[in-house]
């Protein structure tokens, strides 16, 4: 009990630390403050833990999850690429590629506008457990099912944004462009499609969490002898419960990555947005 009550004197510290930081406006805060509530969190649960026994098949001390994450490297580097990089970046890149692409044609067809946006909805609101099995007798045990999902899961909030996006250029705007005797093409390229980018950019950062997801989990309905939803499933009916946050923590920094990675080409993409200026 004296574990417990010493980690409620680090939380009510650090969290008058983090307020008297975040009040400061300095610019070391935009960083100081996650990291120490962060730290805080990790602490408050190595305390908790030893301080009131929890079993390690309940929830595992930090320093265990960490031990195991040392002692397992290449398990979890097998598991990474067979999921994130096989897996849920290949599927990332061929859903959001043809997402643009249909919004593209969408856009010029409205025929598709009224045909393929509902039936887009309809896949969209799929569930992952349905399409999964599904996805594995078509495509088998391998890499190629998963990121089968992942299309699937990510190809429609693309899809939305950028169908918005290509739409987001005012009328006087095109009117000048065909006042330069600009074709669809020239239209598309040098005006909408810049003026489209945060739109289909705020797309891709949704789909990067779902990409993730739709990777793991179809990974429970059928996968060869690795990847992480194959690990943290077995780890589970083994109740090696610190290998299974070892997988999460593999999974939270990978989604975290892709996120950065998108948001840093977002950046320098859409330097010139009002959007990016203000965080300048």
């Amino acid at each position: 009990m004296t574990l417990v009550v010493l980690a409620i004197v680090i939380w009510l510290v650090a969290w008058y630390a983090n307020v008297r930081l975040a009040n400061s406006g300095a610019r070391a805060a935009h960083y100081a403050v996650p990291v120490i509530f962060g730290a805080t969190v990790l602490v408050m649960w190595e305390l908790i833990v030893h301080g009131l026994n929890v079993s390690p098949i309940i929830l595992p001390a930090p320093t265990a999850i960490a031990a195991r994450f040392a002692t397992s490297l290449g398990t979890l580097w097998t598991d990474f690429v067979q999921t994130v990089v096989k897996g849920a970046l290949s599927g990332y890149v061929m859903g959001c590629g043809a997402a643009v692409l249909a919004a593209i044609a969408i856009d010029r067809s409205p025929f598709l506008t009224r045909g393929l946006l509902p039936v887009g909805n309809f896949v969209a609101a799929l569930p992952i457990v349905g399409v999964a099995p599904i996805m594995v007798m078509w495509f088998g045990f391998d890499w190629q099912s998963k990121a089968a999902v992942v299309v699937a899961m990510v190809f429609f909030p693309v899809l939305v944004n950028a169908v918005a996006g290509l739409k987001a250029a005012d009328a006087m705007q095109r009117d000048l462009m065909r006042t330069y005797a600009a074709g669809y093409t020239q239209t598309l390229l040098k005006l909408r499609l810049p003026a489209a980018m945060p739109f289909i950019f705020n797309g891709l950062k949704i789909a990067t969490t779902l990409a993730l997801i739709g990777a793991i989990v179809a990974e429970f309905f059928g996968s060869p002898t690795m990847g992480m939803g194959f690990r943290i499933s077995t780890s589970v009916g083994q109740l090696a419960i610190d290998m299974v946050w070892a997988e999460i923590v593999v999974a939270a920094l990978a989604g975290s990555a892709f996120y950065g990675g998108v948001t840093a080409i977002e950046k320098a993409v859409t330097f010139w947005h009002p959007s990016q200026r203000g965080r300048a």
